[in-house]
């Protein structure tokens, strides 16, 4: 009778564990989405609506889904989405291939000073991005490099390295080495062993990096600002400020240009969003 009682009390205290754990979770996800909703609300009023409607939560009424189309045409919107969509589809597989190389290195294979190379690049991830910039603008415009794609394409990728070989290198480690002897010993190189063997069996890391560097590239707006002054080469993030001028901002056409530029990255994210947590796990276990 007691021991049916104290498992009675057990599973009641779970339960109410359980209850209060996901009722914090939906507060933390409320506080999130406001943000977010306000963002929708204000894309889809005109500005007489946001002038005279009751807060910025109310529900837009008529929607104004103009606001969408003239953010893309006249916001140029449209223009600086292809430009962020060139960078980031060249930008994201380079720098995982670079980063999954040097991994593929530091975890499969025994060489002299590994561990502090290994080291040394991951000093990259306490490197501030703004005590690279008076260097890198004195060498791009020493070269000429300043406005052009590919130059802003290898500098992203630099500053990608540290985290990227770390979190690969983190899941190359979690995968037998048993099965590295049985390669080589069947003839395979250590290149056939990293892209027929390793690279498959590490998609779920690849794919929260893939996240990763994309969300990153897409957002990155410090760098894009400084190095793409043309106004046709800009991307989302440094776009978005042309809906802003010195004395007026137009809070309407803004959060509709900020809601087309998050939908990209939400199909990124929806698409990969599987392999993320293993992918993570499987790095942090390493």
């Amino acid at each position: 009778m007691r021991k049916g009682r104290r498992v009675f009390q057990g599973r009641r205290r779970v339960r109410i564990r359980t209850i209060v754990f996901y009722a914090v979770l939906g507060v933390f996800a409320v506080i999130w989405l406001l943000p977010v909703i306000f963002v929708i609300f204000t894309a889809l009023k005109n500005p007489a609506q946001l002038a005279t409607s009751g807060g910025m939560f109310s529900f837009p009424h008529p929607l104004d889904w103009q606001n969408l189309a003239d953010a893309w045409s006249i916001g140029n919107i449209g223009l600086y989405m292809r430009n962020s969509v060139v960078i980031t589809t060249i930008k994201v597989p380079a720098g995982i291939v670079v980063e999954s190389l040097a991994a593929f290195a530091f975890a499969r294979m025994r060489f002299r000073f590994s561990t502090p190379v290994f080291i040394f690049i991951l000093v990259g991830m306490v490197l501030p991005v703004q005590a690279a910039l008076i260097p890198l603008n004195s060498l791009l415009t020493q070269f000429n490099l300043l406005n052009n794609f590919a130059s802003l394409i290898v500098i992203y990728i630099g500053f990608g390295v540290p985290f990227g070989v770390l979190v690969l290198r983190g899941y190359f480690r979690t995968i037998p080495l048993e099965l590295d002897e049985a390669a080589l010993m069947d003839g395979c190189s250590y290149l056939g062993l990293y892209w027929r063997i390793i690279m498959p069996l590490a998609m779920p890391a690849i794919a929260a990096l893939i996240i990763f560097d994309s969300l990153f590239t897409w957002n990155e707006f410090l760098l894009a600002q400084l190095f793409l002054t043309d106004g046709a080469m800009r991307t989302v993030s440094a776009g978005l400020l042309a809906f802003t001028s010195q004395y007026t901002t137009n809070y309407t056409l803004l959060n509709a240009g900020i809601v087309l530029t998050m939908l990209p990255v939400i199909g990124v994210y929806l698409v990969f969003q599987r392999y993320f947590v293993s992918g993570l796990a499987g790095a942090i276990k390493g």
